[in-house]
């Protein structure tokens, strides 16, 4: 049931991962699962970019390289994280939106729409037995650099995966009704 689903939903980190590698048709599937997220006037502005294989090795140390060149005072630690973390995950996929040429609807409701299809990749994932979780760091304003983003295009983030062997704990959340107002009649 979808909503025992919902609640399994848990971010798992690339720490976590196995060496397990995921297969196209399971990257293809948790991709169609995003195709089916609501968006205002069908803009559809999500974009995903799948980086695999030595790719992602690449693309660690262009973040690397950024958050070394960018930052005040970049800490090895920090550096080592971010090619850990590429070379550790079985897939990243950036996650992208494409503005409206138009700007028939606000921006905002443009990154909900990308961000409903996480969502639904997220579940997707939990489905399939992947692991993931969505990191948005400070450095994805310089992602132009690695990746051939089209006008009106911008990097959100990214999304790593790989299978895990370990149990993940159960999720808390405080209950609804504290974060719920009636309105009626």
């Amino acid at each position: 049931m979808i909503f025992n689903l919902i609640k399994r939903r848990r971010s798992v980190f690339p720490a976590q991962y196995n060496d397990r590698p995921i297969e196209d048709k399971e990257i293809e599937t948790v991709l169609e699962a995003a195709n089916w997220a609501p968006s205002h006037k069908r803009t559809e502005p999500w974009r995903f970019k799948v980086v695999t294989g030595n790719a992602k090795i690449r693309l660690g140390e262009f973040m690397a390289a950024v958050y070394e060149k960018h930052t005040a005072k970049p800490k090895n630690i920090k550096t080592k994280k971010i090619m850990d973390k590429a070379r550790q995950s079985a897939v990243i996929i950036a996650i992208c939106m494409q503005r409206d040429p138009e700007e028939r609807l606000p921006e905002w409701e443009e990154i909900a729409a990308t961000a409903m299809a996480v969502q639904n990749m997220w579940l997707g994932c939990v489905e399939l037995g992947i692991g993931c979780y969505w990191s948005s760091p400070s450095i994805i304003k310089y992602m132009d650099g690695f990746f051939d983003l089209q006008a009106g295009e911008q990097c959100l983030g990214f999304l790593y995966m790989g299978y895990f062997d370990e149990p993940i704990e159960a999720g808390q959340r405080r209950p609804f009704r504290d974060k719920v107002s009636w309105i009626r009649d």
